[in-house]
């Protein structure tokens, strides 16, 4: 059985199409987001040969309102785009919570071009001209990946909340405001929750060294963040061990 290629805009689709049974096994319903007519036709033919079922969008913003509105297992989408780029289509996708596994094309190839889209929150990159067997590829690639049922945006210990999306941190509901440095001891100590971590541990998580440099940066650190955390609670949540440790947990 091959698969079906719709060509859909905002408003309606251009051609009304029977009821789609997907096929069994490995057969996905792929959303081709390109404005070249002939590469989305030749991405479309392929993927269809191969079983999938396919919809076009020619533009930014009728990619945009597809990939919300319906549910996709993946999406190929090209990089530069009428009315709405890729870059600002995947940032939308992922600040709506839309983690449908994104394949951006480019004839960008440079690497900081290829890190760009891969930070924006696409999940491979693949450049013009490709091959369409590396396309499939890749594809099947991102599906065989496990997805994650909820991302975790918050740390907790207690009445003790660190939100990692907005980098707030709170105790009991009051802000608490951080250096960048406090941020990222408190952000591994929480990672650790209940652990106790060296000396050693921190100086590789936090400050990025491979070895002991002979300071009591740690120390100092730890005392301010306790300053911060704890002063004026009854329940304190930062602990010293003897030997050189930390913990961050409720007793």
């Amino acid at each position: 059985m091959t698969g079906q290629t719709r060509v859909q805009t905002c408003g309606a689709q251009q051609e009304d199409w029977p009821e789609v049974t997907l096929p069994k096994g490995d057969a996905m319903r792929i959303l081709v987001v390109e404005d070249d007519a002939k590469t989305a036709d030749y991405i479309a033919k392929g993927l269809g040969e191969t079983g999938h079922v396919v919809d076009i969008a020619p533009t930014g913003p009728d990619g945009l309102h597809l990939a919300t509105a319906e549910q996709y297992d993946a999406l190929v989408l090209d990089r530069m785009l009428p009315g709405l780029d890729g870059l600002a289509i995947v940032r939308a996708l992922r600040a709506a919570g839309i983690e449908t596994p994104v394949l951006i094309l480019s004839a960008l190839a440079h690497v900081d071009e290829r890190v760009t889209g891969l930070k924006a929150g696409g999940d491979d990159y693949l450049t013009k001209p490709f091959a369409f067997s590396e396309l499939q590829a890749r594809l099947e690639a991102l599906l065989r990946r496990p997805r994650a049922i909820a991302a975790q945006t918050q740390l907790q210990v207690g009445d003790l909340v660190l939100d990692q999306l907005t980098r707030k941190v709170t105790r009991a509901g009051h802000a608490i405001d951080l250096r960048p440095q406090e941020y990222k001891l408190l952000e591994y100590l929480l990672r650790h929750a209940g652990e106790v971590v060296t000396r050693t541990m921190l100086f590789e998580g936090v400050w990025d060294f491979h070895f002991d440099p002979q300071t009591n940066v740690v120390d100092v650190h730890v005392s301010r963040l306790r300053q911060k955390i704890d002063k004026g609670h009854d329940t304190p949540l930062i602990h010293t061990h003897r030997g050189g440790g930390y913990s961050i947990r409720v007793e």
